[in-house]
């Protein structure tokens, strides 16, 4: 197995256990040692004394990055770094200027989460330059909530103005009780959309809650497996965020019950789970805010017919615009 040296190295791996080897084991003086490879006694010491220890393995090159790096960029700095990069697109500009921080150094954080490139997360038009897909349905599921405020009586803001909007709010947060935001505006609750998809074909289960706990997620994870099951699809991987309800030992019991192998997303990668991602946008705009609703039981129940358009007839663009059903084992009545 050849290795690379670093450019400015004065010695070959294998020079340098040459050297090593003629003070340690032949007694060389390291002064004539060094003399004779032309490298100064304090490198020959350095290979020698590396060679004592760890033998002829020492002799390969080590990263140059320093092992204690007291200057490098918080995690909760990266986190908020990562947010404004994911979810709105801004560049290092503005995104230092929110921050109060260089531009310079909000680049080198994108580009070590590899988020530098927009290309890289999936834009609204495009594909990812990178696509995966497991083989086989089954193979992995995502599972991920996605969090949307409840419509109020009469409407949302969004189609009656925000006048009339803000009226509808704070009529609904008296009739249910909910309290005020921080901001002392009125709160209609939230939505919870525990959302499953199927890594191969992009099917897609959905369950609407009104929280996100460890006990409704590992309920759902149970009805969606029981769901695929019914269309000849066993589930045999889990691909989560880390999430609170996803770390529980609740969920990992409930994986090894159901024998399925439970996996986590790569921290500040969001794009590793960019298909469920990307479904939530297609959720949003096709369903969430496509049209008026009056009120939220309205819009919820309106969730299962369009998700059956989903699976069933919605052209896919990342499995050749077949609709997402058609990927599943074609059993009697599936696919209509």
């Amino acid at each position: 197995m050849s290795h690379a040296t670093h450019a400015n190295a004065a010695l070959t791996p294998r020079a340098r256990l040459r050297l090593a080897r003629l003070i340690v084991e032949e007694n060389w003086p390291p002064a004539r040692a060094a003399e004779r490879y032309d490298v100064s006694w304090k490198t020959a010491m350095k290979w020698a004394e590396r060679y004592r220890a760890e033998g002829p393995a020492g002799m390969q090159d080590r990263s140059s990055t320093p092992h204690h790096q007291p200057n490098r960029t918080p995690a909760p700095v990266v986190r908020k770094i990562v947010h404004l990069r994911w979810k709105q697109r801004l560049g290092p500009v503005e995104i230092g200027s929110r921050l109060g921080m260089p531009a310079s150094t909000v680049h080198a954080v994108l580009l070590r989460c590899r988020l530098n490139r927009l290309s890289h997360i999936d834009r609204a038009t495009g594909e990812p330059i990178r696509r995966y897909e497991h083989e086989a349905p089954g193979d992995l599921i995502h599972v991920d909530v996605k969090k949307l405020g409840k419509i109020p009586d009469g409407g949302g803001w969004r189609y009656v103005g925000r006048h009339q909007g803000l009226k509808n709010r704070a009529a609904t947060a008296a009739r249910t009780g909910a309290p005020k935001s921080a901001y002392r505006q009125p709160l209609t609750g939230t939505t919870y959309l525990h959302t499953v998809i199927d890594d191969h074909s992009r099917v897609a289960y959905v369950e609407a809650h009104d929280d996100e706990t460890k006990e409704t997620a590992t309920q759902v994870l149970r009805n969606a497996v029981a769901w695929f099951a019914e269309r000849g699809v066993t589930v045999k991987r889990v691909l989560s965020d880390n999430g609170s309800a996803y770390k529980s030992h609740l969920w990992q019991a409930t994986c090894d019950d159901l024998g399925i192998t439970v996996k986590k997303t790569r921290p500040y990668r969001p794009q590793t789970n960019g298909k469920i991602e990307r479904f939530h946008r297609t959720l949003a705009e096709g369903w969430a805010f496509k049209k008026f609703y009056n009120t939220e039981d309205i819009r919820v129940a309106a969730l299962p017919s369009w998700i059956h358009q989903y699976n069933h007839h919605r052209p896919h663009s990342a499995i050749g615009r077949a609709a997402p059903i058609t990927r599943l084992d074609n059993l009697a009545g599936h696919h209509s």
